[in-house]
This record gives C-alpha cells, sequence and structure tokens, in this order.
C-alpha cells in the first residue's frame, strides 16, 4: 500500500514539538520493577498508567527517512496519540513534532510538508508496532522529572511478515528534570544504578521500530 498525502490538516498547522531526552534499556519479561529510592530529586512515583498504543510507521522504498535518522508514524491510543515526526537525534535529544489523527488514515498534507526536507516520494507502511504500556511519574518538589514506562511490545515487520515480541523500558526527562548537563548526567547515573540492581540492560537496538526490522 502506498500512503499518498491527506487533504485533512493545512501546511499551515502548527505541530506541537517536544525535544524528547530519554534513555532505553532491555528487559526480561518477568524481572521486577526498579526501586527508585536513590534518584535524585525524586521523592515520589505515581502508580502505573496503562496504555494501550497501536503504531504504524511510514517510508520510501528506499529507505529515505530511516537513512536519514528520522522517524514517520501514526499511532493511536496514549495521551498524545495522532501523526508524529521524529527528527535526527542532536545532543543528547531527538525533537518530535505531532499533529492530530485527523478524519481518515492518509498522511496530512502538514505531515507531507514537516517530512518534505528529507523525502517527497510516495510513502508505504514498513511496520506495525503495539505496545502494551505501563507508565509512571517520577516526581519532585517541581513537578515531573520524569516518566519511566514499561512496555511490552509486539511489532510486525510489514514488508517481510516477521513477527517480533520484547520487553523494554525507557526513561525520558520531564520538565522539572535537570536543565544542565552535569545534572542530567547524576540523573542518568542513579536511574541506570537502580535498573542494573533490578536486572535491566543498555538496550541492544536504538529504538523500536529498528528492533521491529531486525536492527
Amino acid at each position: 500500500m502506498t500512503t499518498e498525502p491527506s487533504e485533512t490538516g493545512s501546511s499551515n498547522s502548527e505541530p506541537s514539538r517536544t525535544v524528547e531526552v530519554e534513555r532505553k534499556y532491555d528487559v526480561d519479561t518477568a524481572t521486577p520493577l526498579p526501586v527508585w529510592d536513590a534518584v535524585p530529586g525524586v521523592d515520589a512515583v505515581t502508580s502505573g498508567e496503562h496504555r494501550a498504543l497501536d503504531a504504524r510507521y511510514f517510508d520510501t522504498a528506499d529507505a529515505a527517512l530511516s537513512r536519514a535518522g528520522v522517524a514517520l508514524r501514526r499511532r493511536t491510543g496514549g495521551p498524545d496519540e495522532g501523526w508524529h515526526v521524529k527528527g535526527p537525534r542532536q545532543g543528547d535529544g531527538r525533537l518530535e513534532l505531532g499533529w492530530p489523527l485527523g478524519e481518515t488514515d492518509g498522511v496530512p498534507a502538514a505531515v507531507a510538508t514537516a517530512i518534505s526536507e528529507w523525502t517527497t516520494d510516495p510513502l508505504t507502511p514498513l511496520a506495525c508496532i503495539r505496545n502494551d504500556r505501563t507508565a509512571y511519574l517520577l516526581t519532585g518538589p517541581d513537578g515531573v522529572v520524569a516518566e519511566f514506562v514499561d512496555d511490552r511490545v509486539h511489532a510486525t515487520d510489514l514488508r517481510s511478515g516477521t513477527e517480533r515480541e520484547w520487553r523494554e523500558w525507557e526513561m525520558e526527562l520531564g520538565p522539572a528534570a535537570p536543565a544542565d548537563a552535569a545534572g542530567r548526567e547524576a540523573f542518568f547515573t542513579a536511574v541506570e544504578a537502580a535498573i542494573f540492581a533490578a536486572g535491566g540492560r543498555h538496550a541492544a537496538s536504538g529504538s523500536k521500530l529498528a528492533r521491529a526490522l531486525g536492527f
């Protein structure tokens, strides 16, 4: 199936903008959750919020977006469902742009405009990723320091039909996270100590999409 830009939305539609600073970890199916008592700036953790996420990723026939370090997806479920464009990594983070789902499955014109920096070629479905997520907010005196998510993922490579399943954790900085590099490093050092103590390990793959495609 080839996906063409939809008339839904215009090239002037302003997307949401988020700079994601996160780290990913592989974990076994039965591994218990980490204990966050020693993480600086965190004095409480919310009870888990369940989210059923269903995402379809798109790219050109010659993988123009992937080669540029860009990901395009349409995701349903969760508080930020919609169309997302994740830009190339810059330093410790990636800029993510977001638009509403729209009335059809076609790529909205505003999204097509956003990715035109990298390609204007037709897009085809690349992978389908369904994610049973439980999200926890780590909070401090000034608000949300980070969001920790426990993901149980079922992915299908739509090119070959290959299915893969795994469990992973992500820790993404929130608005009350340390703003300086030293503070962030101290935060993630403590986070990783807790994760490794629970049985987690560094992620073998850089993204869910890459893992879904066998990378």
